[in-house]
């Protein structure tokens, strides 16, 4: 089998995607929300990076990171992240699912899968794309009716600095009653895909913004 070569991008920005083990729902957990908070906290003031914008699902999360210039690992941090969160959340009592004879022979613990996925962004439209993909996600997986319904995204932050409506791939007209923990037959009834360009240009304010800092200065 090959070796795997992850992207190299000295102060790039990257679309990070960690997984659970066997995709077991361990955010759904308060607990788990706290310690993975204060890792990914911990992790940023050990090893500087901008969180450009992320969401946290009950089995997995997204992250999109820029890395200082001259800075492209973004691996170290992740493995941070993780460990960080594993000693802490069963410090705490927290539970780990079984696992095979060779994870244990390895000394992982039965928390997060043992890789992660990663995407090096490569312009200001793939930026967007990226952003999106992360805010629409608890909607894609039938969590929340729409963007805003979801607690644990960065979502609200975009909100809050008027760099996109709240009604974006809304399907409640951005009311509070919206659900954020409905079952699997939520069907979306927006999605970016079908929006204007003019309707998606509402929402990449702060995306543009950040797109002037990284690749501007490549």
């Amino acid at each position: 089998m090959p070796n795997y070569r992850r992207a190299i991008q000295p102060g790039g920005t990257f679309f990070l995607t960690l997984v659970t083990h066997e995709r077991r729902r361990l955010f759904d957990e308060e607990l788990a929300r706290t310690h993975l908070r204060h890792a990914i906290a911990a992790a940023r003031g050990d090893r500087p990076f901008e969180l450009v914008a992320s969401v946290l699902l009950p089995d997995h999360l997204h992250l999109i990171v820029q890395l200082p210039a001259g800075d492209a690992d973004f691996s170290l941090r992740v493995s941070a992240i993780k460990a960080r969160f594993t000693r802490a959340y069963l410090g705490a009592g927290g539970t780990e699912t079984s696992q095979s004879r060779s994870r244990d022979h390895q000394r992982h613990r039965g928390v997060w899968q043992k890789r992660f996925w990663e995407h090096l962004v490569r312009d200001e439209n793939d930026l967007i794309d990226c952003i999106e993909y992360v805010h629409y996600n608890p909607v894609k997986h039938g969590l929340a009716t729409c963007p805003h319904a979801w607690e644990w995204s960065s979502f609200g932050r975009f909100v809050e600095k008027g760099h996109c409506p709240r009604q974006w791939c809304c399907a409640c007209d951005g009311t509070p009653e919206a659900s954020t923990h409905s079952p699997r037959s939520i069907r979306p009834t927006t999605s970016p895909s079908t929006l204007t360009l003019a309707e998606r240009t509402r929402c990449t304010t702060a995306i543009i913004a950040a797109r002037s800092r990284v690749f501007e200065s490549a």
